[in-house]
C-alpha cells in the first residue's frame, strides 16, 4: 500500500473502512466475520480491473477463454453477491462460507450472463470506440473470416448456455439458501434491460427511472 500514489491511497483506506463497517454488522447480526471474505472479492475485482487495463495500454486482444475468465470478475457480481450472502446471514454455514469463496455457478453464471450480455451491447454500440473491448472482439480475433452476425449468435448460445446453469443452480439441491438463490437469479433477470444497449430498452429504463423518483403530471 504504501507504494500507491495518494489518491490510491485514500480510495484504498476508503474502501477498508467501508468494508469494515459492513463486517461489523454482520458480526453483530448474525454472528459471522466476513472481513476476510469482503476483502478477497475486493481484491478480485482490482485484479481483473488491473489485468484489462494492461490488455487495454498494451493493445492486446486475448483469447475469449482468458477474456471471460477474467470478465466474469470484472462484473462485479462476485462482489455484490458475496456481500448480499453474508447480509442476508441466512443459513451460513462453514461448507458455503468456503464455497461462496470460490466464486460458485451460482455466481459465475450470472456474472457470465451479465458479461456477455454487456459485451454484445458494447460490439453493438459505435460510441464506445472499442475502448472497453468484448468476447465478441475476442472471438472474431481467434475465428479469422467470421461474421459479427455468426460471432452474437456464438455469445447468445453461451448465454443460453449460462442460463440453463443458473436454472440447475437455483432449482437442484445445494448448500446456499433460497433467498441468495433468488437474488442470484434476479440479478440475471434483470441484465437484458440494464445491458440491451436498445432504444426501445433505454426508453423503458427511463420510465423505470421516472416511476421511483418522481410522479407524472
Amino acid at each position: 500500500m504504501d507504494q500507491l500514489p495518494d489518491c490510491n491511497k485514500i480510495c484504498l483506506k476508503a474502501l477498508d473502512e467501508i468494508t469494515k463497517e459492513i463486517s461489523h454488522k454482520v458480526y453483530k447480526k448474525h454472528g459471522w466475520n466476513p472481513i476476510d471474505s469482503l476483502r478477497k472479492t475486493w481484491a478480485s475485482l482490482c485484479n481483473a480491473f488491473l489485468v484489462e487495463a494492461k490488455w487495454f495500454a498494451a493493445g492486446e486482444i486475448p483469447k475469449p477463454e482468458e477474456y471471460l475468465k477474467n470478465g466474469i470478475i470484472s462484473t462485479g457480481v462476485y462482489v455484490v453477491l458475496v456481500h448480499i450472502f453474508f447480509l442476508l446471514g441466512q443459513d451460513i454455514t462453514k461448507e458455503n462460507m468456503e464455497l461462496v469463496n470460490n466464486n460458485p455457478g451460482i455466481i459465475s453464471s450470472t456474472a457470465t450472463i451479465l458479461r456477455l450480455w454487456d459485451d454484445l451491447g458494447s460490439a453493438k454500440d459505435e460510441n464506445q470506440d472499442g475502448r472497453d473491448g468484448s468476447y465478441v472482439d475476442c472471438y472474431m480475433k481467434e475465428h479469422q473470416g467470421i461474421t459479427m452476425e455468426d460471432a452474437r449468435q456464438h455469445v447468445m448460445q453461451m448465454i443460453s448456455k449460462a442460463w440453463k446453469q443458473l436454472n440447475q443452480e437455483f432449482l437442484s439441491p445445494n448448500p446456499f439458501p433460497s433467498s441468495f438463490r433468488k437474488a442470484s437469479l434476479n440479478i440475471a433477470r434483470m441484465v437484458p434491460v440494464v445491458y440491451g444497449y436498445d432504444k426501445n430498452y433505454l426508453k423503458i429504463m427511463e420510465e423505470y427511472v421516472e416511476s421511483i423518483l418522481c410522479e407524472r403530471t
